[in-house]
């Protein structure tokens, strides 16, 4: 059996002499970039994320926790009803928080991890949080154990755990993870712009083409749009085709909503428009100012003991969903680093990329930080695919994106110009480009093959990259074991494999405690 490589950056024989520190830190020359491809792809990066400073406050900002409260500390319930004002000062506080913890620790990942990787709040993880554990404790508590989960995943990182772990994936799953995230990324473009949705009707199939079988509404025509607009683009080799293609299409909907005044998909908590804007509605609000003054009050509010008040079954618990944050966080970065890592073709021989224990430390200061900040679990997102699509191979990028994340903070308005159905397009060719690299697994190969495909179809039917991963971890390792290969597989994925069974039967645990 052959084993292909992964795709290396091809490095000239005689590499001419940086002409500034900026480049001989983030070896722009050496990665064969440009600074013009660091700043369009970081901005192409920032563009496919900025969704988050408009969706984490709907998760976040609106769900209680077991005492009423909101994150802000303000009750949900005034007076018998439920406040719009306490909902609508907690939304800003969280999109406030949400782009400034994104920004800064964006641009430690681009400084320090010396990595195009962009961070904000974990989608997943946030509903996670909100929806889950918030209803079983207060919400400092529940940022609480946020932060331990960062620090648990910090400890592994300066011990050499994680870094070995990364190293130890054998490369058919490494193949298997880059390209089952382009899927994922795929249906996350489909979903977001509403060309895949789940059917209204119970006894339809799991999803479905737009409405009811066909492409209905204003924001499935910008989709379209945008996606011919991308491909025209690239295949004439236009340079910053993707960003080119977000800021045309964010106007052209601009324009559009200005003549037929679309609502958006869901106008309050009670209606949904099928043929709504899903996130944000293009064009300035009237009376909603360009430029505010952020409210950081969210900033510090975190119990890191009250969480564990209680017997032994309250402490069991309260690890055991601590143990579930920290595994998603865990392998989703590593699945996304091997996936961007692999786009830009900066990995070595080994698969591995440049700086990883630096990349892996800024990953879990992120996870901290998210927690200090009331939002949740910053993370490396995988939308950085798409800056690297657009050229980005250095840590530029990242400190482009973060520094984007930043004026936000002040601009949020602006950045709600974009609808998710303009930057959709992007997630959807990028998830093309992913897909190129499945010719690199050996596919005749069962003990190669099928975890590789477990770990690309669970990805996107889940609904998760934790959850391919972790099928793909469990499936070889038990085709290696019924093969009596036993000792061909490291030692380390033994213990992920088992740590992932825990995982998948966390509920079956929980319900008897």
């Amino acid at each position: 059996m052959t084993s292909k490589s992964p795709r290396v950056a091809p490095l000239p024989a005689n590499e001419p002499a940086s002409h500034s520190s900026l480049d001989r830190w983030f070896g722009i020359s050496k990665r064969h970039s440009t600074v013009g491809n660091e700043v369009r792809g970081g901005l192409v990066t920032f563009f496919t994320m900025a969704y988050i400073i408009a969706l984490n406050p709907l998760i976040i900002g609106t769900a209680p926790d077991k005492y009423g409260n909101l994150v802000s500390g303000l009750p949900l319930i005034v007076n018998g009803q439920v406040s719009g004002a306490n909902i609508g000062a907690t939304i800003g506080m969280v999109a406030a928080a949400t782009a400034l913890i994104a920004g800064i620790m964006t641009i430690v990942m681009g400084i320090y991890g010396r990595f195009p990787l962009g961070l904000a709040t974990g989608l997943g993880l946030n509903a996670l949080v909100a929806y889950v554990i918030a209803k079983q404790m207060s919400w400092p508590q529940a940022m609480g154990l946020i932060v331990w989960e960062g620090i648990l995943i910090l400890i592994l990182v300066l011990t050499g755990f994680r870094s070995a772990v990364f190293k130890a994936v054998p490369h058919s799953l490494r193949t298997g993870i880059a390209v089952g995230i382009g899927l994922f990324i795929t249906f996350v473009g489909l979903a977001d712009a509403g060309i895949v949705r789940r059917p209204a009707s119970p006894t339809a199939p799991p999803v479905e083409l737009g409405i009811n079988g066909t492409l209905f509404g204003w924001p499935a025509l910008v989709f379209v749009i945008g996606l011919a607009l991308l491909i025209g683009l690239y295949a004439n080799k236009v340079r910053g085709a993707m960003l080119i293609a977000i800021l045309g299409t964010a106007i052209f909907a601009g324009v559009l909503q200005m003549i037929v005044k679309n609502p958006p998909m869901r106008p309050d908590a009670t209606t949904v428009n099928p043929t709504g804007w899903a996130l944000n509605v293009p064009g300035l609000k009237e009376g909603v100012p360009v430029f505010s003054i952020p409210d950081l009050s969210l900033l510090g509010r975190v119990d890191l003991f009250g969480a564990f008040a209680g017997g032994p079954t309250v402490i069991l618990g309260v690890l055991l969903t601590i143990f579930a944050l920290l595994l998603a966080d865990f392998f989703d970065t590593m699945g996304t680093i091997v996936a961007v890592g692999s786009e830009a073709g900066v990995l070595d021989k080994g698969g591995n990329p440049p700086h990883l224990k630096e990349i892996l430390i800024a990953d879990s200061l992120a996870a901290v930080a998210g927690g200090l900040g009331s939002v949740s679990s910053n993370t490396s997102y995988i939308e950085s695919a798409a800056g690297v699509g657009e050229g980005a191979k250095t840590g530029l990028a990242s400190v482009v994106t973060g520094a984007s994340f930043l004026v936000a903070v002040f601009l949020a308005p602006l950045v709600n110009l974009v609808p998710s159905e303009a930057a959709a397009p992007v997630l959807v060719f990028v998830g093309f480009l992913m897909m190129m690299q499945v010719t690199d697994v050996e596919w005749s190969d069962l003990e190669e093959g099928l975890p590789a495909f477990l770990t690309m179809a669970l990805m996107p039917l889940t609904y998760s990259i934790t959850n391919g991963i972790g099928i793909g971890f469990v499936t070889y390792v038990f085709i290696k074991l019924i093969k009596g290969k036993a000792r061909e597989v490291h030692p380390l994925l033994y213990v992920v494999a088992a740590a992932f069974v825990v995982y998948f039967i966390q509920g079956v645990i929980l319900a008897h405690l």
